[in-house]
């Protein structure tokens, strides 16, 4: 196998991530495929293929007369990818929304539809200076809305990270109003804000908690049945009725929440929350603070 240059053209990584994705999830890779989704002719479609078996997994695809396509060999092990079902997802997602803009695109993926939930609208103009904010290191003097109360407050933050997330946006920072790291949803964000001339001395590097990995323990809901319990396993791919999930301190509440496993479903229908945490967060432990903070009640 010839010794692949990396990093890879992007153009040419994206155009791998589909051959790979195709292939795998669907069974069967055409050149088609490659032509419909990126624009470009049947003879750069077949090169591209053969490059990727030349170059980077000589034994991942085998070209099947029958189906007229490449099928995943029995060894097929992905390269360019993670071969997770949510790859395909986006795959499908991406050509979703931009059927809804041109309805004649055909780029060769099954009927499909994407249910989303709404999410908070983030204004393009109150997320240029968060972003700027971050990519510069600098602080910024910003607006935020609370639910704790109905009047705006005014402070300096220095903001590290943005999280997307199911459920919206939001950042990371230090709070000089709070002196703490605290997260803010970039909804209530308000203008005017401001990039002022000041570094930010309390880097991402400086957040304990958000450098700090905790390992989640869920299982499925013990108020389940033993059949009940045995069917969320599977779909869950739990071989041993439990799921280990490695994340940062910092963000546990907002994955809790987006899963619904806040403190109320605990007291609701198991039917409707099959998943619980089964241990109290391992070592290195989360704070209380980290545990029950919500990003409502920032700033």
């Amino acid at each position: 196998m010839k010794k692949t240059e990396w990093p890879i053209r992007w153009d040419l990584l994206l155009r791998y991530r589909l051959i790979e994705i195709i292939a795998l999830w669907e069974g069967r890779l055409t050149t088609n495929h490659i032509c419909h989704s990126f624009g470009i002719g049947r003879q750069q479609a077949s090169k591209d293929i053969n490059t990727y078996l030349r170059e980077l997994a000589p034994n991942n695809l085998v070209y099947d007369r029958h189906l007229k396509g490449y099928i995943p060999a029995d060894g097929f092990k992905p390269v360019v990818t993670q071969g997770l079902a949510s790859e395909y997802l986006d795959l499908v997602s991406r050509h979703q929304n931009l059927s809804q803009t041109f309805e004649s695109l055909d780029i060769g993926l099954p009927n499909s539809h994407l249910l989303r939930q709404p999410q908070p609208l983030a204004r393009p103009e109150l997320v240029r200076p968060l972003i700027a904010a971050i990519r510069q290191g600098r602080q910024l003097s910003a607006v935020y809305m609370s639910l704790d109360t109905p009047n705006p407050e005014h402070g300096i933050l220095e903001p590290h990270t943005l999280v997307c997330s199911d459920r919206g946006w939001h950042v990371r920072g230090w709070c000089h109003n709070r002196q703490d790291y605290r997260d803010f949803l970039v909804t209530r964000f308000r203008a005017p804000m401001a990039l002022l001339a000041e570094r930010s001395e309390h880097t991402q590097q400086r957040d304990e908690q958000w450098n700090r990995r905790v390992t989640l323990v869920l299982q499925p809901n013990q108020r389940l049945d033993s059949h009940q319990r045995a069917l969320i396993a599977h779909d869950y791919g739990m071989p041993t009725d439990q799921l280990r999930l490695d994340v940062r301190a910092a963000l546990v509440p907002h994955l809790l929440r987006q899963m619904g496993l806040g403190p109320e479903s605990a007291s609701s229908n198991p039917l409707l929350h099959p998943l619980e945490v089964a241990t109290e967060i391992t070592a290195p432990q989360v704070t209380d603070k980290a545990y029950h903070s919500t990003p409502e009640a920032c700033y």
